[in-house]
């Protein structure tokens, strides 16, 4: 088996469609590249934001629950999404951009650190790495400004130890700091622990439902033995229409999944159609009716700008 490519997704929960949508796509420059539904529950939405392309490795993703109670990160809970930017200069883009448009911004040693409208903070930092720059076009954003794609997150735990040979038998790297790096030949990403709160975390909007790291498609069928084997209880491969996913809950309690890269968001239509209609898994659609009844209406977020020339 060869080693996981970094981070797959991000996976979050969100009480406003609407408000999430805004933000995301607006003031990130992300790019809806899904609207579909959680396949545990097709009465929720499942929104997905990524680059141009919908890559895997800067996609975070929400279920709405419209109206939940904001949520607060705890022991065993992501509370910090991180994102890769090109240059000191765009740092500076950045904070002067989430002053204006996301209520303040914070100079940290690495970057800026910013939150969403329901608390879930992310931090942009100048990484200097190989991989592939994955970059959603944007009107206001300059691509050179632009954020490249996930560097990782920052995760709440009371004994990170527990989780060492679990990750060491996944393929991570030991960075020191209680930082570790899952690097393949394409991509990485990090997973750094941090001291728990002493408030235990509470679900809600705002907060991280589980992480999620890449796997290749030939590789991925083996993960649950591998998985077993390190004395996980994983998942059988379960088909999410877009890739297919294994969930487990690692020892300091954040919950992971490994997913892959097959078919991807091209599945349903070209690219310069992603995110652009509700999309059901086939086995909803006799249900399609009923369903759209329930989910928030969006609009499209490129509906009044044209995209920028090549």
């Amino acid at each position: 088996m060869g080693p996981l490519e970094g981070l797959h997704h991000v996976t979050c929960i969100t009480g406003d469609a609407l408000r999430n949508l805004d933000f995301y796509t607006r003031v990130m420059g992300l790019r809806l590249v899904a609207k579909t539904v959680n396949q545990d529950d097709p009465t929720v939405y499942h929104l997905f934001y990524a680059d141009e392309q919908g890559d895997a490795g800067s996609d975070i993703t929400f279920f709405e629950y419209p109206g939940a109670r904001p949520g607060r990160a705890g022991g065993g809970m992501v509370h910090r999404v991180l994102w890769r930017v090109a240059s000191p200069e765009a740092l500076g883009f950045w904070e002067e951009r989430a002053n204006r448009l996301a209520g303040g911004a914070e100079r940290t040693e690495r970057g800026v650190v910013f939150g969403d409208p329901e608390g879930l903070d992310h931090e942009v930092i100048v990484q200097d790495v190989p991989d592939d720059a994955l970059v959603a076009e944007h009107p206001e954003i300059p691509r050179e400004m632009a954020l490249r794609g996930f560097e990782g997150v920052r995760a709440y735990a009371r004994d990170p130890e527990r989780s060492r040979a679990l990750l060491e038998s996944m393929g991570a790297r030991d960075l020191g700091g209680n930082t570790w790096e899952l690097r393949g030949e394409r991509r990485g990403g990090t997973l750094t622990y941090d001291p728990a709160p002493e408030e235990p975390g509470i679900p809600g909007a705002g907060t991280v439902h589980h992480i999620a790291w890449f796997s290749t498609v030939e590789d991925h069928p083996l993960w649950p033995q591998r998985l077993s084997e390190a004395g996980m209880r994983p998942t059988t491969v379960i088909d999410r229409h877009y890739f297919r996913s294994i969930y487990f809950r690692e020892p300091s309690g954040v919950l992971f999944e490994i997913a892959d890269e097959g078919p991807g968001f091209t599945v349903d239509g070209p690219v310069e159609d992603l995110g652009r209609r509700i999309i059901l898994p086939p086995r909803f659609e006799p249900q399609r009716a009923a369903i759209e009844r329930i989910l928030t209406p969006l609009p499209d977020p490129r509906a009044d700008w044209a995209p920028r020339p090549a």
